[in-house]
């Protein structure tokens, strides 16, 4: 299948996602990470996003909570281009009253091409890429004949 090319800039457009369970667990990793997140536009959902804002004492955009339709405005963003990395801390041992939407979000990363990091050791290994501070080309597949499939001609 023949792609796309976007360019992701320098400064990436980050969302960080963290289900109940594990906000704390994120918490942790943007601590870590401070400086380096400073350097990006930083996107949240709900309480995740007032927890971040206090932490970096940096103002975010914060989108409504998981549940209330903020992993779908995420995922929108997503397909929109407007979101270049997926930081998403969910619980695989909890269920969650949103199940649907969190597959949704997360196929809407897969389908987009975006970096995704679903727990801290994937998380530690794309930001510590060289390719996190630079212009990055993102081949994405060419959905044009998928758009295409049912125009007659």
């Amino acid at each position: 299948m023949k792609g796309k090319e976007i360019i992701s800039d320098q400064k990436k457009n980050i969302a960080l996602v963290a289900h109940d369970n594990m906000k704390a667990s994120l918490l942790d990793w943007v601590r870590f990470n401070k400086n380096t997140l400073l350097e990006h536009r930083l996107y949240a959902t709900g309480t995740t996003g007032k927890l971040l804002e206090e932490e970096l004492n940096k103002k975010i955009i914060i989108f409504e909570s998981g549940p209330l339709g903020g992993d779908q405005q995420v995922g929108s963003r997503i397909s929109e281009g407007k979101i270049d990395f997926l930081i998403f801390f969910w619980d695989p041992l909890e269920a969650q009253s949103h199940d649907p939407d969190v597959k949704a979000l997360l196929r809407m990363a897969v389908v987009w091409n975006i970096p995704t990091a679903c727990n801290r050791a994937s998380a530690d290994f794309l930001i510590s890429s060289p390719l996190m501070n630079e212009e990055y080309l993102r081949l994405l597949p060419d959905y044009d004949s998928y758009r295409r499939r049912y125009k007659k001609n």
